[in-house]
């Protein structure tokens, strides 16, 4: 199957500058990365067409045979590998057989990857702790991200404006030298180009030569009402920026909650404690008792003992996937008075001995003791 021309593949005329076949390669590289086209074979080819016109077009030398010869020309040197025999460096033998193996086996994709190919930017992770209030009801919030960004002096390039790259020539382009000793070779990054196979005579002043500056920028973040500790918000796009024209990667805004004063989420469902007199536990009575949409009454029934649940239904949390709002559990728990002036205390008195030594008025602890009593018995020989 004859391939397409080059500068058709990237919308080029011929005479086009190294700035406008990046600046082409990076758009369409961008619309077609895989990435960004999961399981669509016809971008993928697409993407494979276009990097192949860049890595001719992008070299001086390459292009300058293409331009002479077309593409007999270039065969066999776009794609990253070389027309030479077993031993030369960066040839289609020895080295790139166990390039082809071990890629294959460690999730390469079949062969290896070219090293001034695009490469798809890192994702970013950040932890933001969220008050319960903000998200059960929903807000948005402003986070401070440092990510490296593309260097607008260089458009990531590298090179200082006015310079340009040349071909690495420790590793002729290839990214990797190679050292042989009878049968046995060692394949290792190049010192020199560090892998990218080029070589900048004057690196970008700005950047240093990286094509990338680190910057801290301010986003705006929606959170939707009902996160939860653990929830993920992507945002695509926002991560590192790309290597060689390759797309940025994403920013996960990790959800954290807070502790609350009065309130733990479990869930859509929320508890509370309830402190409550033993008056009031004993005779019964109606409390305030507060919800996330404000103070409900509560009746607490007579003889209510410490650790009883309350379920108010409705009043927990709407979970952000949808669903009925969770309940609040309110949990009683009756409090010991405290600081008593002696006319409270007499009155407790007299109700202790009003209560005497039946076991009507207290049944577990009658229980209690009576499955202690028996422990001891049945520990006797």
């Amino acid at each position: 199957m004859s391939k397409r021309d080059y500068y058709e593949v990237l919308g080029l005329e011929r005479g086009a500058d190294q700035k406008e076949v990046k600046k082409a390669y990076r758009r369409l590289a961008q619309k077609y990365h895989p990435d960004r086209n999961p399981e669509d074979d016809t971008a993928a080819e697409r993407f494979r067409e276009i990097s192949e016109a860049y890595e001719v077009l992008s070299d001086s030398e390459k292009r300058a045979a293409y331009d002479q010869f077309g593409h007999a020309g270039v065969d066999g040197q776009a794609g990253g590998f070389g027309g030479g025999g077993f031993g030369g460096a960066g040839a289609g033998g020895f080295s790139d057989i166990f390039g082809d193996v071990f890629g294959d086996i460690f999730g390469g994709g079949g062969g290896r990857r070219h090293p001034n190919a695009p490469a798809r930017g890192s994702d970013l992770r950040y932890n933001l702790e969220l008050d319960l209030e903000d998200a059960v009801t929903g807000t948005t919030v402003d986070i401070r991200v440092p990510r490296h960004v593309e260097c607008e002096r260089c458009d990531g390039d590298g090179a200082e404006p006015g310079s340009s790259k040349e071909t690495c020539p420790t590793c002729a382009g290839h990214g990797q030298v190679r050292m042989q000793q009878g049968f046995f070779a060692v394949q290792q990054t190049c010192p020199t180009c560090h892998g990218s196979g080029q070589h900048i005579k004057v690196p970008c002043h700005k950047c240093n030569g990286e094509g990338r500056v680190r910057e801290t920028r301010t986003l705006s973040v929606k959170i939707p009402a009902g996160v939860d500790t653990g929830d993920r918000i992507r945002l695509n796009g926002e991560g590192e920026a790309g290597i060689n024209g390759g797309p940025p990667g994403d920013l996960y805004v990790q959800v954290a909650m807070k502790p609350h004063p009065i309130f733990q989420r479990e869930g859509r469902h929320l508890q509370c404690e309830v402190p409550i007199n033993f008056a009031d536990a004993a005779l019964g009575g109606e409390l305030e008792v507060p919800t996330l949409d404000g103070r409900v009454k509560l009746k607490i029934p007579p003889e209510t003992q410490t650790g009883k649940l309350f379920r108010l239904r409705g009043k927990g949390v709407k979970p952000v996937r949808g669903g009925a709002p969770g309940d609040l559990l309110c949990k009683v728990v009756v409090e010991t008075p405290v600081k008593l002036n002696e006319e409270q205390k007499d009155l407790l008195r007299q109700l202790q001995e009003s209560l005497g030594e039946g076991n009507s008025h207290s049944p577990r602890k009658t229980s209690f003791f009576d499955g202690v009593k028996k422990f001891f018995e049945d520990m006797k020989p």
